[in-house]
């Protein structure tokens, strides 16, 4: 079968209520992740041939409004509740059924992706690679992996979105973001030195909460397109306001020596750019959807959302396939040299096509831990447990506790 036949084939297979602009929008949110992890993640190779994380944002400050555009997960739980409340309306039994489904399709390409790097982890080392090198790629491996917990907490809380949604309409996400700045204001107010620094922490689940529950309210149709307005106006607003009144750091992801960050956990500023985001979504739905009717348009979007998982969980992996090598080679640029210069941008950006091109190839075989389990089989079972002490074991090591 020919490109184009496949194509049209997948065009052609899509259901007409099919919303391909929500599904364009994941993929365009879902795809800016490995694009914002192999831009703006770099390596360092120490005199031992060992790898150690470096940003070229260290360097170039001026770089970081490209973070504007690659922090993307505003869309993305935005169009994740979108889905969820279609797919809880549409349950076929009870919502706890409905939820452990969820939460099983989230968790089989993590324990999969988890449980295969601790089997790598001693065949690397055996193999020569430094511990340091390993240590580095452990926790790339598992540093997108937060976001699948966290996703799986607010997918958890859908019915309660859904109420506060038919009650308040788009007003309902309002308290999450005041939620947000009132610890924003505890922990960089005149007061801050009082603080204990773990009040950071409540922001995380009202932080990304947020923009699921603008994604709740407008599936159920309480969002509309004056409430997408404001949304984009106030949030572009309360962006700027932040960055040149309150002196909020600029890049939206975390800079090496930087005290404060916006990511983790989530400051004002993330949301602010979530609402203008989401409200900009809202608007050009129709837009998205005209569009994405072409096939050729169309089938790169479903197979992006068909190995959506696969390409969270894999994409750095990708990344190390090359630059792990490559650090036995010793100085290659973009991929073992200090990203502190035009030159690494510039080679980073040409080893962009061949990280994309080891994904595609990790894909083929990684896909298949998104498929369903078989139920009944009790080697399945023994599998199922084995890997779960594998990630387990994993996860131990890349957080450093062994």
């Amino acid at each position: 079968m020919s490109v184009r036949q496949l194509v049209h084939r997948i065009d052609a297979s899509t259901p007409a209520h099919r919303d391909r602009a929500v599904d364009g929008l994941r993929a365009l949110a879902l795809m800016a992740v490995p694009a914002g992890h192999w831009l703006l993640g770099g390596f360092t190779r120490d005199g031992d041939g060992a790898l150690h994380n470096a940003s070229p944002l260290s360097e170039f400050a001026e770089f970081a409004p490209v973070s504007w555009v690659l922090q993307m997960l505003g869309v993305f739980f935005l169009v994740g509740g979108y889905a969820s409340v279609l797919s809880y309306h549409r349950r076929p039994s009870t919502g706890g059924a409905w939820l452990r489904g969820r939460l099983v399709r989230l968790g089989r390409p993590v324990l999969g992706v988890t449980a295969v790097w601790a089997l790598m982890i001693p065949v690397l080392y055996a193999a020569g690679v430094p511990e340091d090198t390993l240590r580095t790629g452990a926790k790339l491996v598992i540093q997108p992996l937060w976001f699948v917990g966290v996703y799986a907490v607010v997918t958890a809380l859908t019915p309660c979105c859904v109420r506060l949604a038919r009650r308040f309409g788009g007003w309902a996400a309002a308290p999450l973001i005041g939620s947000v700045a009132l610890v924003d204001f505890l922990r960089y107010g005149p007061y801050a030195d009082a603080v204990p620094s773990w009040v950071g922490v409540l922001n995380i689940l009202p932080g990304w909460l947020f923009a699921y529950q603008l994604g709740v309210c407008w599936g159920q149709g309480r969002l509309s397109r004056r409430g997408a307005g404001l949304l984009l106006v106030g949030g572009t607003a309360l962006f700027a306001v932040l960055l040149l009144v309150f002196l909020y750091p600029a890049s939206m992801v975390g800079v090496p020596g930087e005290a404060r960050t916006n990511s983790h956990p989530p400051s004002l500023l993330v949301l602010a750019l979530a609402s203008a985001q989401s409200g900009a979504a809202v608007l050009m739905h129709g837009r998205i959807g005209r569009t994405l009717s072409r096939p050729a348009l169309w089938a790169p979007v479903v197979v992006i959302n068909l190995s959506a998982m696969t390409i969270l969980c894999w994409h750095q992996t990708a990344m190390l396939a090359a630059a792990v090598p490559a650090s036995f080679a010793g100085v290659v640029p973009g991929l073992t040299t200090s990203p502190d210069s035009a030159g690494w941008i510039m080679a980073r950006l040409a080893w962009m096509p061949l990280f994309a091109a080891l994904l595609v190839l990790i894909s083929r075989y990684a896909r298949r831990f998104e498929e369903p389990w078989e139920t009944g089989d009790r080697a399945g079972h023994v599998r199922r447990a084995a890997a779960g002490l594998l990630a387990a074991g994993f996860a131990v090591f890349a957080l450093r506790l062994a």
